[in-house]
């Protein structure tokens, strides 16, 4: 069987899970005051260019966007998302459970634009009313998008300028960050994702860790009492240099790039495949996720040898499918369900 279901499978990246091995029997302080987490934090820091930076680790994406979205609002505050914003889908109202509203817009290829905030932003105070309504004051994207679409430096310089204008902090969920940042053309680094939004996460569980997500900010002062909130949110790791040791080993020697890279290859690989077969993408990906439209006999013929997802619920005769790539993909992988498909 070949997986291309998600791209958090398979355990950690031999390297971390080396790594973890060699250091098991250290005896450490705990939640995350170890020479571990503060090395691993420095590395960060030093890689986003933000010296001045804050750090913080935690086990997974869905607790911390819960926990970020819970500190950047005040209790009676909403957060802007598009309508296919993982925490609006995919989420279980956890975002709702804290006390906040998610406040959706259209979505462009699965991007915000700065145009539809502004608009958005402009109506909701020019109504006279507003004091009865949930207030907007932070705006949330992914990058990349859950449709595997990256935001160029122009769309999330305009993005970052609209928030700046209204007074709103952007964060950026990066559960796949390592694969929007290998995508060539696009030229963005993580040192521009640093100085283009206020808070981001890097995304370890999806990107070779066998857990785990950096929150990273320049901007400390907008996360005042983290550590307590993460404890309330249940998001502090007792034996917390786990976190430090994965993403010590994946920020030392450029490991988390190099898994970003190799993935997003043999994802347009598997893409330039699928198009010479004469099948229609569903979206222009660059990244690890490909969506294409498959008739439901491909599907059912694929999935004899071969693993992954449905794209929501199917059609009549067929379906929106996503395949998606990881550090464990090979170029024989892609080349055996390129082979699957009919002529």
């Amino acid at each position: 069987m070949i997986y291309f279901d998600c791209d958090y499978m398979a355990g950690g990246h031999p390297e971390v899970m080396n790594r973890l091995n060699e250091t098991n029997l250290l005896h450490t302080s705990g939640y995350g005051t170890d020479e571990f987490t503060h090395d691993a934090e420095k590395l960060i820091l030093d890689e986003c260019g933000i010296p001045e930076g804050k750090v913080y680790f935690m086990v997974g994406g869905t607790q911390t966007n819960a926990v970020v979205i819970d500190r950047l609002l005040s209790r009676n505050d909403g957060v802007i998302a598009t309508e296919t914003a993982h925490i609006s889908v995919h989420e279980a109202g956890a975002i709702e459970l804290s006390g906040h509203k998610i406040l959706t817009l259209p979505e462009s290829d699965g991007k915000l634009t700065a145009v539809a905030v502004d608009a958005y932003m402009t109506s909701f105070f020019a109504d006279e009313t507003n004091a009865h309504m949930v207030r907007p004051a932070m705006v949330y994207i992914s990058f990349p998008t859950e449709l595997g679409t990256v935001y160029s430096r122009e769309e999330l310089q305009s993005l970052y300028d609209v928030c700046g204008k209204w007074g709103m902090p952007l964060y950026i969920d990066g559960a796949r960050l390592a694969y929007g940042l290998a995508v060539k053309d696009n030229g963005l680094t993580i040192k521009d994702i640093a100085h283009l939004c206020d808070v981001f996460y890097i995304g370890g569980t999806k990107c070779g860790a066998l857990f785990g997500e950096a929150v990273v900010t320049r901007r400390p002062e907008l996360l005042p009492r983290f550590f307590s909130l993460m404890k309330m949110h249940g998001a502090v790791l007792a034996k917390g240099r786990l976190l430090g040791v994965q993403f010590q080993t994946l920020f030392k020697n450029g490991l988390y790039s190099e898994i970003g890279r190799k993935a997003v290859e043999l994802a347009l690989r598997l893409k330039r495949g699928f198009m010479e077969k004469g099948l229609t993408p569903y979206i222009d990906s660059p990244t690890n996720q490909q969506f294409f439209i498959l008739p439901n006999d491909t599907i059912e013929l694929l999935r004899r040898n071969a693993s992954f997802e449905l794209w929501g619920p199917p059609g009549e005769t067929e379906s929106i499918v996503r395949f998606v790539t990881d550090w464990t993909t090979t170029e024989a992988d892609c080349d055996a369900i390129i082979g699957l498909l009919p002529d």
